[in-house]
C-alpha cells in the first residue's frame, strides 16, 4: 500500500469524511483539524505496516480521533465553568474550614507536589497542559509530537498516582 494510494483514497473521501467529522464534533474548524490528524496518523501507520483495507481504516481512524476529542471536551466541560461569568466565580465564598481540614489540604498538596515532581519532564508537561491549561489530548499530542493515545495513557498513570496520594493521606 503506497502513499499515492492513500492520497487517492483520502482525496476521494475527504468531503464525506469532513461532513462525518463535522456532524460528530459540531465544529468545522475542529473537523478540519481532525481530518488533518487522520491523514497524518494513517501516513504513519502505512510507514510501519501494510494496511489491507485502507478506506475503512481511514474512516475508523477519523472516528476514533473525533471520539477522543469529544471525550476530552467532556472532561474540560466538567472541570471548567465556561458559562459562569467570572464575577460570579470571584464572588463564591469558600466554606469556613477547620484547622484539621486546612492541615489535611496542606498535606495533600505537599504529597501531590512531591509525587508530581518525580514524574518525567514530559509527564509533568502533559499534566500541566491537560489539567491546568485545559488542552485536549490532540492538542497535547501535536505539541509534544506523540500520539493522543500516549497522552491518554500518561494521564491515566499520572491520575493513578494522584489518587494513590489522596488514598494514602486519607488513611493517615
Amino acid at each position: 500500500m503506497s502513499q499515492s494510494r492513500l492520497n487517492e483514497v483520502f482525496l476521494s473521501q475527504r468531503p464525506v469524511l469532513l461532513r462525518t467529522l463535522q456532524r460528530m464534533v459540531s465544529n468545522r474548524s475542529t473537523a478540519e483539524d481532525l481530518l488533518q490528524e487522520t491523514y497524518l496518523r494513517v501516513t504513519r501507520a502505512l510507514s510501519s505496516r501494510a494496511i489491507d483495507h485502507l478506506e475503512p481504516f481511514v474512516y475508523q481512524t477519523a472516528r476514533n480521533l473525533a471520539l477522543d476529542h469529544l471525550r476530552s471536551r467532556r472532561i474540560v466541560a466538567r472541570t471548567v465553568a465556561d458559562d459562569t461569568p467570572q464575577a460570579d466565580i470571584d464572588n463564591v465564598v469558600a466554606q469556613a474550614t477547620t484547622l484539621e481540614d486546612a492541615t489535611h489540604a496542606t498535606r495533600m498538596l505537599e504529597g501531590l507536589n512531591e509525587s508530581l515532581s518525580k514524574l518525567s519532564p514530559r509527564q509533568q508537561q502533559i499534566f500541566t497542559m491537560s489539567r491546568l491549561n485545559g488542552c485536549s489530548y490532540l492538542e497535547i499530542a501535536e505539541q509534544l509530537g506523540v500520539s493522543a493515545s500516549t497522552v491518554q495513557k500518561e494521564l491515566k498513570l499520572i491520575m493513578a498516582i494522584c489518587i494513590a496520594v489522596a488514598a494514602r493521606l486519607d488513611h493517615v
